[in-house]
C-alpha cells in the first residue's frame, strides 16, 4: 500500500514559516526519503558568496523534518517530533542552489512499534546536500524523537 505524502511540502511551508522565508521547495517526499531545494539568493550568502552555513544547516534539518513528517504524520495527535541532536560536516564550499536528500535510517514501523510499546523512540535521518553540479557539499545526521503528548 502506498501512502500519499504529497501534502508534506505544503505542510512544511505552512507550519515552519522560515521554510517559506528562504524559499525552500520540495521534490520527492516519501516516508523513507525527502528532497528539498534551497535557491541561490544573495541575501542568504556568506562572506565567500555561497549560502551561509545557517542556510545549509536549515536546509538539511528541514529535509530531515519532511521525511519525519511523511513517516510519522499519522501519529501527530499522540506524539510530537523533536530534534534530539545533529551533526554536520562541510565537505566543500557550497555555491549556487542546493539540494538536500534526507533518508530515514530505519523502518518507520520499528519506530512506531517502540512508541506503541510506551517508549520515546529515536530515529536518525541522514542528509546529503549537493550543489547544482551534483557535487556533495555537506553531510548531516539528525536524530529525532517522538515525544508522547500528554
Amino acid at each position: 500500500m502506498t501512502v500519499d505524502t504529497s501534502w508534506v511540502g505544503a505542510a512544511m511551508g505552512q507550519t515552519v514559516p522560515w521554510v517559506k522565508s528562504v524559499g525552500i521547495t520540495f521534490g520527492e517526499t516519501t516516508a523513507e526519503r525527502a528532497v528539498a531545494h534551497l535557491p541561490d539568493a544573495a541575501d542568504l550568502h556568506n562572506h565567500v558568496g555561497g549560502p551561509h552555513a545557517a542556510m545549509i544547516f536549515g536546509l538539511g534539518e528541514t529535509a530531515s523534518g519532511a521525511v519525519g513528517l511523511a513517516a510519522f504524520g499519522t501519529v501527530m495527535e499522540r506524539a510530537t517530533p523533536l530534534v534530539v541532536r545533529s551533526e554536520i560536516g562541510y565537505v566543500r564550499l557550497a555555491k549556487g542552489p542546493l539540494t538536500a536528500v534526507a533518508v530515514l535510517d530505519r523502518p518507520a514501523a520499528d519506530v512506531l512499534a517502540e512508541l506503541d510499546a510506551g517508549t520515546r523512540p529515536e530515529f536518525t535521518v541522514t542528509v546529503t546536500i549537493t550543489d547544482a553540479d551534483d557535487r556533495e557539499t555537506t553531510r548531516m545526521t539528525v536524530v529525532w524523537t517522538l515525544r508522547p503528548n500528554r
